[in-house]
């Protein structure tokens, strides 16, 4: 990586910041120094000035999860910039063009049958707000306006913006400050852990006796499949979702997956629903899906659902974000699902799924550590305590480590090519993180 040069000032530059940015999840002004990145490039951050003995860190959050391919891969950015030469930007409504169309088509293509249609967005949570708009626009339109509520588990997460909160955990999640103004929906209890564990028939009867109370008014479920992120990245059995499958096919529910964290091969499967070998009437897909370039999130559907909205009073699905189908996004996304597949991505997620068990195996049984758990490129250390943050940054910058941990739990998740090396040194920061937060 190149040496910086900075035109501006570090001091100047962070005054600013603490002044006028909101940084995410954070009061204003800010109680905490964010570290000023200058360049990022592999797998490697390189900062404005120097913190705690490192000027260069690896970093071990792949970006929230989204830079598989890490920075500055010389594919992705020529995707980016022959775009550019063609046009950066074009209205979606009544226009269309190459990279939004072939996205499309490829998402189509890799994603499970009988998943055929494609809407653009901005970000995650907005893709969660279409599918959620998808569903209750569907029943409406075929004759059961009742149907209005959703169902999820306990423990799940799946954004920020309104609808989304709703069905976040209520207790334990980022929003229970909004608890009384939500739209108030269905909780089962959180899912049993352990992805390699059977299904609990307890735990069966309890999810089919929710759904079937609620079944009149219900318009879909939702949840993450294999993997709650960040509501607290706790791993079940994929047989649950057979289960919920299963359940919402007799009881008339759609079902919905949130796989905007683990789309992409994080878990192992391209998808984390092909651990269970079902398909979603509705997916969300978003982070990963431009490799960490650029905001863009898709929501995708059955024909059922389409031609289902399609048939009613109202016969269009009233959203249309203002940078839908942004072509930049679009190109960088082709490129990036082109060069995840033309390589062996599922030996790469092997190979960090190994090396995780191995370095962060070693922090089992230790003092303050209450569990450890690993999922493909995913590697999880819970606390018995809640962690200080602060701390447990600070001693993974030490090691060289980009981490962000939150509540009791200090995890990575890192870009698909990060070397044994990188993976060795993610581990130790982990450890560091664990010990000293």
């Amino acid at each position: 990586m190149p040496d910086p040069m900075p035109g501006y000032d570090v001091a100047e530059l962070r005054a600013l910041d603490r002044q006028h940015v909101w940084h995410p999840y954070g009061p204003m002004p800010g109680r905490q120094e964010p570290l000023v990145v200058e360049s990022a490039s592999g797998v490697r951050l390189r900062l404005a000035e120097e913190a705690h003995g490192q000027r260069e860190l690896v970093d071990g959050m792949a970006s929230w999860w989204a830079a598989l391919h890490g920075y500055r891969h010389p594919v992705l950015d020529e995707a980016v910039r022959g775009q550019l030469d063609r046009m950066s930007h074009v209205m979606f409504g009544g226009l269309t063009h190459e990279p939004a169309v072939r996205l499309s088509a490829k998402l189509v293509e890799i994603t499970p049958e009988p998943l055929q249609h494609v809407f653009l967005s901005d970000s995650g949570s907005v893709s969660v707000e279409v599918a959620i708009k998808m569903c209750l626009q569907y029943w409406k339109s075929v004759g059961q306006p009742r149907k209005q509520r959703l169902l999820t588990w306990r423990g799940g997460y799946h954004g920020d913006t309104w609808q989304p909160m709703s069905v976040c955990d209520p207790d334990g999640g980022m929003h229970s400050l909004w608890s009384g103004r939500l739209p108030e929906q269905v909780f089962a209890d959180a899912p049993p852990t352990g992805y390699d564990a059977e299904p609990d028939e307890a735990y069966v009867r309890h999810l089919r006796e929710v759904i079937a109370r609620h079944a009149d008014e219900v318009a879909a479920v939702i949840v993450e499949p294999v993997v709650q992120n960040a509501g607290g990245m706790r791993f079940h059995s994929p047989g649950y979702l057979r289960v919920l499958r299963e359940l919402c096919d007799d009881y008339g529910v759609l079902l919905v997956f949130d796989e905007i964290a683990t789309g992409f091969g994080r878990t192992g499967t391209l998808f984390a629903s092909e651990h269970a070998a079902v398909s979603p009437d509705v997916l969300c897909v978003g982070k990963a899906l431009t490799g960490g370039y650029l905001s863009m999130a898709a929501t995708l559907c059955t024909t059922r659902v389409a031609e289902g909205i399609s048939s009613g009073e109202v016969p269009v699905l009233a959203h249309g974000p203002t940078y839908m189908g942004n072509p930049l996004a679009a190109s960088v996304a082709c490129a990036s699902i082109d060069l995840l597949l033309s390589q062996d991505w599922q030996g790469e997620i092997k190979r960090l799924e190994t090396g995780m068990r191995d370095g962060l195996g070693e922090l089992v049984g230790t003092p303050g550590v209450k569990d450890v758990r690993v999922l493909g490129a995913i590697g999880v250390v819970q606390l018995d305590h809640d962690v200080d943050m602060a701390a447990a940054t600070r001693a993974a910058v030490r090691e060289g480590v980009w981490l962000r941990p939150f509540r009791d739990l200090v995890y990575t998740m890192p870009p698909y090519v990060t070397n044994d090396e990188d993976l060795a040194r993610i581990c130790r920061a982990v450890g560091a993180a664990a010990r000293e937060g």
